[in-house]
This record gives C-alpha cells, sequence and structure tokens, in this order.
C-alpha cells in the first residue's frame, strides 16, 4: 500500500475555514459580466486615417503606406464596420465633418 491522507475533508464533507471567501466568490461569479466595448486609439486613429483619405475604396486603402499591418482590403472593411459598430455616433459626427470640409474647400 498507499495511503490517502485527507487535507480537510471528512467523509464527503467539506470543512470551510473562511466562508466570506466563499461568499464574496459566489457574489463576482453571480454578477454580469461586463462588456469592454473600446477600441484601442491606435485602431480608432488608423480608421479614421484611412476614411479620411480613401472614402470606402478599401483597395486603395490596401496599398497606403500607412498601412502597416498589410491588412487586406476585407480586412480594412472589417475593422471600419467595428468602429462604426462601437462608435456609431463619433462616426456619424466625423463624417459629417469631412463632407463639411468638402464642401468649404469646393
Amino acid at each position: 500500500g498507499m495511503e490517502v491522507e485527507s487535507h480537510g475533508w471528512e467523509q464527503g464533507k467539506k470543512i470551510v475555514r473562511k466562508p466570506y471567501v466563499v461568499n464574496e466568490m459566489e457574489y463576482e461569479a453571480s454578477l454580469p459580466e461586463k462588456k469592454s466595448n473600446t477600441l484601442s486609439r491606435d485602431l480608432i486613429d488608423y480608421v479614421r486615417y484611412m476614411i479620411q483619405n480613401h472614402g470606402e475604396n478599401y483597395k486603395e486603402m490596401a496599398r497606403d503606406e500607412k498601412n502597416y499591418y498589410q491588412d487586406t482590403p476585407k480586412q480594412i472593411k472589417r475593422k471600419i464596420n467595428v468602429y462604426k459598430n462601437f462608435y456609431a455616433e463619433e462616426y456619424k459626427d466625423f463624417i459629417a465633418s469631412l463632407k463639411q470640409e468638402k464642401m468649404d474647400v469646393q
């Protein structure tokens, strides 16, 4: 033989030495999960730069020198859509300001 030692266990019963820890952990587990709906500042700047200089032309964006990660047109489009979903109001304001700039130039 092998002998089995019981550390804090008695015939199917658990001995809880610190019940406040267990209660606190159960409380935290019952809380709804928080969603972090934020994007990195770099990604926001990247998307805004691409939209400002290329509009909706994703192929042109893929060839831009600022495309450091060599994203494909589809990847760039996906990043822009994520930005639109996370910051809908900011996106609308940004597009409106771009249209205003175009009108001022002409």
